[in-house]
């Protein structure tokens, strides 16, 4: 008696998630350095064909959206855990600044769709207001430590974000051109940003 057993391809599923994972990683690291890529420069860079990349993503803005449904998660998730690794405000923000530095492209790619000239920030879009709920603690961070008088109360909140998102992103070219020893790179980064704001660290 024979059987026609079924083989079930159990391993289908992850190579599936991994395979538009791995679009979507590409897509933010080439539209942070050219946001005009066309996307057969992302299908040939993720080593897939625009076939199986229409497979997962109807068209650009698809893409898109869910590059920065990835950037937001990911930099939620990473900010989230900086501010819950300690209680002390200061060591939280330094925290903070080493995890947005982790995100890397996905941080810089981010800030730069909110930022372009066409980009209407609203507070009632959801898009917007994802974006704002994400670096919400930072701008708590920065408000807790100047009235604690650790941070000079002579520079506004924005400006010490953007001051902050500079440092990152030179932070991060420097990682990416290998002009900076790995190993340096975040003790320079929190000792610009640190003394940039007014905090004596001696």
């Amino acid at each position: 008696m024979s059987h026609n057993w079924e083989i079930i391809p159990i391993i289908a599923l992850p190579i599936m998630k991994n395979t538009k994972q791995k679009i979507i990683d590409t897509a933010i690291e080439i539209f942070n350095d050219d946001y005009s890529s066309s996307l057969e420069k992302i299908a040939e860079r993720a080593e897939v064909t625009r076939r199986t990349l229409h497979r997962y993503f109807t068209d650009r803005n698809d893409l898109l959206r869910a590059c920065k449904q990835e950037m937001q998660e990911n930099c939620r998730a990473n900010i989230t855990a900086a501010v819950n690794s300690s209680t002390d405000p200061l060591i939280q923000l330094e925290q903070v600044l080493y995890a947005s530095i982790d995100c890397g492209s996905k941080y810089s790619f981010l800030h730069k769709l909110h930022q372009q000239q066409d980009h209407q920030h609203q507070k009632e879009d959801e898009d917007c207001a994802a974006y704002d709920d994400t670096f919400l603690q930072t701008t708590t961070l920065i408000l807790t430590l100047q009235k604690q008088g650790i941070i000079s109360s002579n520079l506004t909140q924005g400006w010490i974000i953007l001051f902050m998102r500079g440092i990152i992103t030179t932070t991060i070219l420097s990682a990416t051109t290998g002009s900076v020893a790995i190993n340096d790179i975040k003790n320079f980064a929190w000792f610009s940003f640190s003394k940039g704001i007014g905090i004596n660290l001696l």
